[in-house]
């Protein structure tokens, strides 16, 4: 079994999610007792919030970098960042390691390819949803990704801030989610793409009648596929 590294904290409530999923399906493919192996860098999410915020993204990255080098010194044999947001320097993390970076976007994409959604509604932080660093990977993918309205933007992003990212769950919050997704189904999307990977954590397929696409499940088989070598 190859070592996953997981950059995590961002926030940690979602890389607990990481955590359990990658574990749990190790166990399912390899046995009851079986687990992975792998490290978790968890960085401190203040100062990136602050530099996110604060539209220093090269302060957020040279923070990731230093963990994924720390991963990779550490016997990592890919890295997995537990954050759709921070995808924004992928490429600069990419640049600074010599193991592989599994990307959010890509098995999210594939997902949507397999399952015939061409067209697909995204949900993130309004940094995810309105800059082009996830959508541009998306659509290389052949897909079209439609973003919310500008105040539903601001809801989704205030909730996942204030809320989520603090492990707080609301029914009243849930049914904004829901609203939004309503409206994105009536632009024509096909299927909806959980694009934080604490969305998961309030949205469940029974709360969307379109086909949910959950990048924090989906990004966690890429890493048990890699580690098992699939």
């Amino acid at each position: 079994m190859r070592t996953i590294g997981l950059i995590g904290g961002m926030s940690w409530e979602s890389s607990a999610e990481y955590y359990r999923l990658i574990n749990q399906q190790v166990r399912d493919r390899l046995g009851p007792l079986r687990s992975a192996q792998l490290l978790m860098y968890s960085v401190d999410f203040g100062p990136v919030e602050q530099a996110q915020h604060a539209g220093r993204w090269d302060d957020a990255a040279a923070i990731l970098v230093d963990a994924a080098r720390g991963l990779e010194a550490g016997g990592a044999e890919c890295v997995v960042l537990c954050t759709n947001t921070m995808h924004k320097v992928a490429g600069q993390i990419q640049a600074a390691i010599t193991v592989p970076f599994l990307h959010i976007a890509d098995p999210t994409g594939q997902a949507a390819v397999d399952a015939g959604a061409l067209k697909v509604g995204l949900l993130g932080t309004a940094f995810t949803m309105e800059q082009d660093f996830l959508k541009d990977r998306l659509s290389a993918m052949g897909l079209t990704v439609l973003v919310p309205e500008a105040e539903q933007r601001n809801a989704v992003h205030r909730i996942i801030y204030d809320e989520l990212c603090v492990g707080v769950i609301s029914e009243t919050s849930r049914k904004v989610y829901q609203q939004v997704i309503e409206s994105l189904t009536q632009r024509g999307a096909q299927a909806i793409i959980l694009g934080c990977t604490e969305i998961g954590m309030l949205i469940k397929p029974e709360h969307s009648a379109l086909p949910l696409l959950d990048t924090t499940e989906l990004h966690a088989q890429a890493a048990v596929a890699f580690a098992l070598g699939d």
